[in-house]
């Protein structure tokens, strides 16, 4: 089957969540693609303190990819890569779907998933798919029929594969397609038609809710079954069990469907995460979760694993000892709206922050890549005076030199609520 996509309408609610902010002012898989790995791809031996390992940069990127033969339509895209002139090994990750019009949503970011692939020796490519964010062209729904908009969504997945493919410091032999929620079912959709290079589909908390549509359960896992029944890329499917889009029954069908046929898929349970299972991949305390499964995964296929290069991850203030970390009364400038945001910041999972000017604007922030950046960020929209970090984690760092801004190169502060006084859930 053509990946295809046709204008229709229908509500939709399918969303991975990455980060909380509140503002105020006061199976054994076979290698069944060609070829080994090239020399390039055997991956160092990195010891404990990896001393010895190239630190690499991110090197963020964004960059158009084009959809059509002319280039008038055109995919705003995120890549990441290591120094150097490759070739590398490529991942290439699908968003979700937030709520409401997907073209308010952030440009995909994934910056924990990148850091990690990025220390293995990958190129890693964030698109933006048709009608989301700043890409061209607008989201086709397909109305109630869930396998065609999963095989519209793979259509954009595939000219994206296709593109990055061509390009010199990419090795078209060694590829991985992953996505989260309908990322995910995109994912899976593309799997029908994978190019030659694909080794790996990774399906995180995949799927498409649509509740005005009567039967959507049914849909879906039909549709899962549908794509199934055409992959010959192994997968590994990663849920957990207190994920707010999809229930345990609903998976296993889904998971059961997709299988029905002999696709090789693995499926990984990873039990509760945080409040909220289907928020795993946008934050970078999921990492340590994903990770293992993953790894395990990309060696069976013949993909590189090993840690090739030093990669940072956003750092805090050391404690400062100004006050205990549940002194509500010791939190400067801020009034009773304030000490109340502190007492629900401290309700929060690590990893979060809190910020605070001197004219009393503050602003908290949990989960996501850096809650830290996010939050200062958050608090200056509020603030004429410069925001400084107050607690982060299970410390207080308020009067640490540095601990004025979260550094800025090293998170993003998609995510945030611009103009609430609450907290909110933020969705891809």
């Amino acid at each position: 089957m053509v990946f295809s996509k046709v204008l229709t309408k229908c509500a939709v609610i399918c969303a991975a969540a990455t980060c909380a902010v509140a503002i105020a002012h006061a199976d054994p898989l076979a290698d069944t693609q060609a070829g080994p790995l090239t020399r390039a791809h055997v991956p160092r031996i990195a010891l404990d303190d990896d001393l010895y390992l190239p630190t690499a940069r991110l090197n963020e990127q964004i960059i158009r990819v084009p959809v059509d033969a002319d280039g008038t339509v055109t995919l705003e895209t995120t890549i990441y890569k290591p120094d150097g002139a490759g070739p590398f090994p490529m991942i290439v990750f699908n968003h979700g779907k937030i709520p409401g019009d997907p073209h308010t949503q952030e440009r995909s970011d994934p910056l924990p998933l990148a850091r990690e692939f990025v220390r293995r020796g990958y190129v890693v490519v964030a698109p933006n798919r048709q009608g989301f964010g700043r890409s061209d062209g607008v989201y086709e729904q397909d109305g109630c029929d869930v396998e065609r908009n999963g095989l519209g969504q793979a259509g954009d997945v595939a000219a994206t594969v296709n593109y990055m493919s061509k390009q010199p410091y990419v090795d078209a032999a060694h590829i991985v397609v992953a996505g989260t929620s309908h990322g995910g079912l995109a994912t899976m959709a593309y799997g029908t038609e994978a190019a030659p290079g694909v080794r790996a589909l990774i399906n995180f908390s995949g799927g498409l809710r649509q509740d005005a549509c009567t039967g959507w359960q049914g849909n879906l896992t039909h549709a899962f079954g549908a794509y199934g029944e055409k992959t010959k890329v192994p997968s590994l499917w990663m849920y957990g069990d207190n994920d707010s889009v999809w229930t345990a029954p609903l998976v296993a069908a889904m998971y059961s469907a997709y299988g029905a046929h002999g696709a090789s898929a693995k499926m990984v349970d990873f039990g509760n995460y945080k409040n909220d299972a289907h928020r795993l991949v946008g934050d970078r305390d999921g990492v340590r979760v994903w990770w293992p499964a993953v790894e395990a995964f990309l060696a069976r296929v013949g993909m590189p694993t090993g840690v090739q290069y030093r990669v940072a991850d956003p750092s805090a203030p050391k404690a400062s000892g100004f006050a205990a970390l549940d002194a509500v009364d010791a939190v400067p400038f801020v009034d009773e709206a304030g000490r109340n945001g502190y007492r629900n910041f401290l309700h929060q999972y690590p990893s979060r922050a809190f910020a605070v000017s001197d004219s009393g604007a503050w602003s908290w922030a949990e989960g996501g890549d850096d809650p830290m950046s996010v939050a200062v960020a958050n608090c200056q929209k509020q603030s004429s005076d410069p925001c400084r970090l107050y607690a982060v984690d299970n410390s207080v760092v308020w009067g640490v030199q540095g601990s004025q801004t979260a550094d800025g190169g090293q998170g993003s502060s998609a995510g945030g609520d611009d103009e609430g006084r609450r907290a909110i859930a933020s969705r891809e």
